[in-house]
Parts: C-alpha cells; structure tokens; sequence
C-alpha cells in the first residue's frame, strides 16, 4: 500500500525550540510500516533539512504536491491562532494547517480514499464531521479513546523492550532522584499536585518550556533542551512523574515519555487517579498526592540493584501495548 503521511514534526532530533513528542517513536513507526512492505510518501515539509539543516537518511520521500496514494494518514494538526491561522507569507505562519486542509479536500472529499485521523493530542472536537465520514477513522492513543476513536497508542519498537536489561539498567549511576522532561500544555495542576510539593525535599530538574515559573519558586527549571539532553536526563535519573492534561487522565492516554523513562531505567511515578494506571506502571509507583511522589522516589534511591532490577522488570513488561507490532496490526486493519 502507498500511504501518504503527514505530520508537523521531525523524524531527527529537530531543533531545541519547538515543541514535537513524537521525535522518540514517529521514526519508529514509519520504519515499521516500511518495513511491512509499505510505501510511506511524506506530504508536510521536510523539517529536518529545512528547518534543523539535518537530512535524514534513509529511504524517505517527501511531496509537495498531492501524489496518487491509496490511503492517508494524519499526525492531526489543529488551529493555533497567530501561528497556523494567519495568511501564507505572515511573519511567523506555519502551513501546516492550510496544507492539511489541502490533503483533506483532495484526498478525503475528492478521491474518497481510506484516511486515518491520529488525534494525538485529543483536539478534534466531537462534533467535528469528519468523525462521520465513511472513509475516516479516528484514532487516539489511549487506552480508553472517547467518541468512538479507536486506540493507537505511541509505538515502541518491539527490538527495544526486547533487548531492555533490568539489572544492566539498575546498576547505573544516577545523580538525581528527580526529573520533569517535557512542556507544561495543560500540565499545571497536575504538577502542582505531584512534581513541585516532592521537589521541595528532593535534588531535581524540569526541562522544557513552562509559563510562569515563579509560581513554583523552588522548582528549577533549566528550560527547553535539546532532545538528546532529555534522554540523558531519563538514563541519570531514578525517577520521573507521568504528568497529565485532565483529558488524557479520563482515558488512559499515556505519552511517549513512559516508554522514553522506562528504558532509560528512570522509573515512572503514575499519579493514582490516571485510567488504566496499573495496566502500563506497576501498582507500588501509583501516587495519591506529591508527599507519595515523594516517598516512592526516597525508597527508589535506597533500593539495592536486585529490588530495583525487580520493578524496572516489571516497568518493562508493562511497556507490551505500546509495541509497534501492536500498533501497526491497527494500522493495516483500519486502512484496510
């Protein structure tokens, strides 16, 4: 099959100041469907040689104009006003929203083709009319999709939790009990409750891009960074807080930043009241409140290796709805 693919993002490091989650795990997923014996044509920009002046190699193609494929898929992108609502030319615009209309006009309206919507960050609105169109299918990646999406969760390539070692993962020397890598976007309260009354007591870091800083006056924030400096922050780490906008807590949507922590052997701290929470973190990482983030973390800095072994086992057996080979089984079946 010849998908045509569009997201806003980057299959690369991209660059430090922009916001794009799926740097961890959208190569992983167009390799697989590569890999599956499809077509992949990209139909947005090509952001890494544009923008991060770094090309990445490999057997990518990207498309300007509206080549014949048999199916679409959309990184979902919505109204950011100022920014992908202004003229094309504006100082500051991005396309990416006037260039999706162009691939829903073509292919969805005109052609009539199989079109997989990824609302990844649960903009689409319910009533939205695509949700009706026979030829769309909306996906979320949660565990519990609301509005008749079906689930597609962020993928983790099958060979990494595979090759995961426990106890090579435990016996790593970690110079902070506590870290907060990624953007605030709805995380305020939340972290509020969790991450800042533990961070009180606790060495700790926060990267990424938050507003109003001040209101956590004993937090340190070092700001965005680039997407390697995050992951050596997960692998010097003992542990991390699974933040979360209310939406995703209601249905179980967890980010690429479990399976991102858990292989860097940094343990996820899962609020209590998250979906589903047992089903991806074992059930002696749940929270209630920032004093159990808290002293979840102080047991984890104290365990021996055997004990932390144990429950990073444990972390990494729950990482098997996020594999790709999950993930692209949805793909064929609503595509098809």
């Amino acid at each position: 099959m010849k998908i045509g693919y569009s997201h806003w993002g980057f299959l690369g490091d991209g660059i430090t100041d922009t916001p794009d989650g799926g740097r961890s795990h959208r190569k992983t997923l167009i390799d697989g469907l590569i890999c599956a014996g499809h077509q992949v044509v990209f139909l947005q920009a090509d952001r890494d040689t544009q923008e991060a002046g770094s090309p990445v190699p490999g057997p990518y193609r990207w498309d300007a104009g509206l080549p014949d494929v048999d199916a679409l898929f959309l990184e979902w992108r919505w109204r950011i006003p100022g920014r992908n609502d202004t003229p094309c030319g504006t100082a500051g615009h991005t396309c990416d929203l006037h260039r999706q209309q162009q691939l829903l006009d073509h292919y969805v309206e005109e052609l009539g083709i199989p079109a997989l919507l990824w609302d990844k960050d649960q903009q689409l609105q319910p009533t939205d009319p695509l949700r009706r169109a026979g030829n769309v299918t909306v996906c979320e990646p949660a565990l519990h999709p609301r509005f008749g999406a079906q689930s597609l969760l962020f993928p983790v390539a099958d060979q990494a939790v595979d090759a995961a070692d426990p106890c090579m993962l435990a016996a790593r020397a970690r110079r902070l009990p506590l870290v907060y890598v990624g953007n605030e976007y709805g995380r305020a309260s939340a972290f509020t409750a969790f991450f800042a009354p533990a961070a009180r007591f606790l060495p700790h870091e926060v990267a990424g891009k938050w507003e109003n800083t001040m209101r956590w006056p004993h937090v340190t924030f070092i700001g965005r960074v680039p997407y390697q400096h995050g992951v050596r922050m997960h692998q010097e780490a003992h542990a991390t807080v699974l933040l979360a906008p209310d939406r995703y807590v209601a249905s179980g949507q967890y980010t690429q930043r479990i399976f991102e922590a858990v292989l860097a052997g940094c343990t996820p701290i899962t609020p209590a009241r998250c979906r589903s929470a047992a089903t991806v973190v074992p059930e002696e990482l749940h929270a209630r409140d920032g004093a159990d983030v808290a002293e979840i973390t102080r047991s984890l800095t104290a365990l021996g290796i055997e004990d932390r072994a144990r429950l990073l086992a444990g972390c990494l057996r729950r990482l098997d709805p996020f594999r790709l080979s999950r993930q692209l089984d949805t793909i064929h079946t609503v595509l098809h």
